[in-house]
C-alpha cells in the first residue's frame, strides 16, 4: 500500500454514515457506490491500524486485505481468510454485531487459528 495515503478517523465515519440507517433496518439499502465506499473504506481502516499479511479480509465483491501480523502469505489460498458479505462486514465494524455472533451464525465464515478478529473489532474510532 506504498503511496496510499492512511485513512483518518473523520473520513472512515464519514464514509460509514450513510450506511447507518439501512444498518439499523430503518432505510432501504444505499446505493452501491455508496456501500462500496464504506466497504472499502472500513477494511482499509483495519488493514492499516492492524499491518501485516497473515489474514485476508474480504467482502465481496468489493474489498479483500490483508492485515494482522504473523507468517506472510504470497500464493494461493491464504491459511487464515475471513469472508462475510457488506451488511455483515458493517455491522461487525461498527459494533452493531458481535464477532462471536456472526460466526455463530454463519454470518462470517473464518479459517485459520489468526483468523478470529475479535480483537479489532469494532474498529476503534467506532468503539461506544
Amino acid at each position: 500500500m506504498a503511496g496510499v495515503q492512511p485513512i483518518s478517523a473523520e473520513e472512515l465515519r464519514a464514509a460509514l454514515a450513510p450506511t447507518a440507517a439501512w444498518l439499523a433496518g430503518e432505510a432501504e439499502q444505499p446505493p452501491r457506490a455508496v456501500l462500496g465506499a464504506a466497504v472499502k473504506t472500513s477494511a482499509r481502516w483495519l488493514s492499516q491500524q492492524v499491518p501485516g499479511r497473515s489474514v485476508e479480509v474480504r467482502v465481496p465483491p468489493f474489498v479483500a486485505v490483508q492485515c494482522v501480523p504473523g507468517p506472510r502469505h504470497t500464493r494461493g489460498t491464504p491459511p487464515n481468510v475471513v469472508e462475510t458479505d457488506a451488511a455483515t462486514w458493517l455491522r461487525l465494524a461498527g459494533g452493531r454485531l458481535s464477532w462471536a455472533d456472526a460466526v455463530a451464525t454463519g454470518s462470517v465464515v473464518a479459517s485459520g487459528n489468526r483468523a478470529d478478529l475479535s480483537e479489532y473489532l469494532p474498529l476503534r474510532p467506532l468503539r461506544g
